[in-house]
């Protein structure tokens, strides 16, 4: 990414990038993306004493559709419906403050909730509050991990890790730093398991409270297997293999009715894709974590999210065609309400919206996809499930030329 900074044009990959940034943030400076005539905003964030470029609140649009700071409009996900709302932006520093509609703190006597993901489909409270899976999609798309790119290395969970922190380095929730209640397990090596465990020690001190209400905190990794344990049930996370995750028979009955299609694509694809989850944990008596609410997300092998077997099945085609993209995330949408599968960032004069039209939904959704086409500035392309996969939209032609 070519910016400016101080006056100056330079590469952000640029070897002496880190000194450069440092005095722009000392001084307080403005760096601009020179993606676009004129150049766009960014601001410099400092994350564990490295200089972070960000984008700015409300620019996304304003960058090339090639450049990595471009963010499609709002509706090609649901990121419009909670802007604003769950998500407030401070434009001077690009802080947000979030507000979530689960708990992190518990008294004494309250039931657990149900698993988090339930279909909500009330315009009245939609938006106003994120869920757990609506925040797991927050931090997966401020951490580019939803844009694809050729050519860049295949990720990790060392480099998803790195990316969801980054993301949550400057959010806020009930008046704390998100960094403060979220556990992301670190990459596992048994040969320094002693230190992994004393770092998730100290990680996961939030949770011993003083005052009378547990704390809760949250958690992120990835699923290893679901199993029966001594008493009731247990996740165990890969990375994490010597600390458990536990949660009472009637969490565990739960999941396996409102995620059973996230398992079985999870189940049908194997060691192809990953299942994520987030949850929210609290100390029990005997000091284990207890999953207190839990959600799950499915990645294909690149860890790029998807939905259904014919998401998978267009993402891969993208991927093998060397194509650039950006997958729309749901956040709080429920699943009967449409939405852009992709969009193409590497065609012209503008990017393509990507649509799957299932063969069992309802008129009213297939209007709302149309309309939906209707009004964007986007091209759409559509495949109709019933149908072969039709051919992907034709690529900017500068692009293939500079493969």
């Amino acid at each position: 990414m070519l910016i400016e900074v101080s006056g100056l044009e330079i590469d952000s990959l640029a070897e002496n990038i880190k000194d450069i940034l440092s005095q722009a943030y000392a001084d307080r400076q403005r760096p601009k993306c020179l993606c676009v005539p004129g150049g766009v905003p960014l601001y410099i964030a400092k994350i564990n004493n490295a200089y972070i470029l960000k984008r700015m609140p409300n620019t996304g649009g304003a960058h090339s559709p090639g450049c990595v700071s471009y963010e499609p409009p709002h509706e090609s996900s649901g990121l419009g419906e909670v802007l604003c709302q769950a998500l407030q932006e401070n434009p001077e520093d690009g802080s947000v403050a979030l507000k979530f509609d689960f708990a992190l703190t518990k008294r004494g006597g309250k039931a657990p909730p149900p698993p988090s993901g339930k279909e909500h489909d009330s315009v009245a409270t939609d938006g106003k509050k994120l869920t757990l899976r609506g925040l797991l999609h927050y931090l997966f798309e401020e951490g580019k991990l939803n844009y694809y790119i050729p050519k860049e290395k295949a990720n990790n969970w060392y480099y998803v890790r790195k990316q969801l922190l980054r993301a949550a380095s400057d959010k806020s929730a009930k008046k704390q730093d998100l960094t403060q209640t979220l556990y992301i397990p670190e990459t596992y090596n048994h040969e320094i398991k002693k230190d992994i465990a004393a770092r998730r020690i100290e990680q996961l001190a939030h949770l011993h409270s003083k005052t009378g209400a547990q704390n809760l905190m949250i958690v992120i990794g990835e699923v290893k297997s679901i199993e029966k344990a001594r008493y009731d049930f247990k996740l165990i996370a890969k990375h994490c293999p010597d600390y458990h995750f536990f949660m009472n028979e009637d969490v565990h009955t739960r999941i396996n009715k409102r995620f059973i299609k996230e398992l079985g694509l999870w189940n049908n694809y194997g060691d192809q894709c990953h299942l994520m989850f987030i949850c929210t944990i609290l100390k029990t008596p005997s000091d284990l974590p207890l999953i207190q609410e839990i959600s799950f997300m499915l990645v294909n092998k690149q860890w790029i999210p998807f939905e259904s077997k014919y998401e998978y099945d267009l993402i891969e085609e993208m991927i093998e065609s060397k194509r650039q993209f950006i997958k729309g995330l749901r956040y709080n949408l429920p699943s009967n309400k449409p939405l852009a599968s992709l969009v193409a960032v590497d065609t012209v004069p503008k990017p393509t919206g990507m649509y799957i039209i299932p063969s069992n939904e309802s008129e009213a959704y297939i209007q709302g996809i149309e309309q939906m086409i209707e009004e964007s500035d986007y091209a759409a392309w559509q495949w109709e499930i019933e149908k072969a996969m039709p051919g992907l939209p034709e690529k900017d032609l500068l692009s293939q030329r500079g493969e």
